[in-house]
């Protein structure tokens, strides 16, 4: 390898920091249009959450939830997009029926068909919204637990139905999963002002 003493590999790779740069760049060059397509969406979005912004209840968790839900969004991590909103959302309804005392028996571990029939008992979130949060509680499910190929909710099953690639169905989901985490987040119980 050419370069300086200062330029020294460390012990795992034989690249260097100027290599490294190289493949972010290159990386982050690939999909810029994408990108930003994905960034303005989720600025247009936003709007919905009001001038004030938005009150996220359920500490840090759901917090870094939304935060790394966008950023995979943008990104292109569809997965994580999935996984990080279901999350967000699953945290964010729990804690506001805990903080708001709506509940006072709410278990330490509840699941999340029993967090929305609560929501929705008390008016929190309608019928349109349950069935939009057990979609997307649907669409991640089979990524976080093994679904056997001749399962219908499988991807490469879906891909193989839909005659659509896996990457496409992907995006799809996570635009839905994204634009539904937004419309939790914009809901009169957690928007401020």
């Amino acid at each position: 390898m050419t370069g300086s003493e200062d330029d020294q590999p460390d012990l795992i790779s034989d690249l260097s920091d100027l290599d490294f740069v190289c493949h972010l760049l290159a990386d982050f060059h690939d999909d810029l249009r994408g990108k930003i397509g994905r960034f303005r969406m989720l600025t247009d979005l936003g709007g919905q959450m009001g001038p004030s912004g938005t009150m996220i209840f359920g500490g840090h968790a759901a917090y870094r939830a939304w935060v790394e839900a966008r950023s995979s969004f943008v990104h292109g991590n569809y997965m994580a997009t999935i996984l990080l909103c279901q999350g967000l959302v699953e945290h964010l309804l729990a804690a506001y029926l805990h903080a708001g005392l709506m509940v006072d028996d709410i278990p330490d571990r509840i699941q999340f068909a029993d967090t929305l029939r609560r929501c929705r008992e008390r008016e929190v979130i309608s019928d349109s919204d349950v069935t939009d949060l057990r979609r997307m509680m649907a669409l991640r499910n089979p990524l976080s637990h093994f679904r056997h190929l001749d399962d219908s909710s499988n991807l490469d099953r879906r891909s193989m139905s839909e005659s659509e690639p896996a990457e496409d169905l992907l995006r799809h989901d996570a635009i839905f999963s994204i634009a539904l985490a937004v419309r939790m987040l914009s809901m009169p119980a957690f928007r401020l002002g």
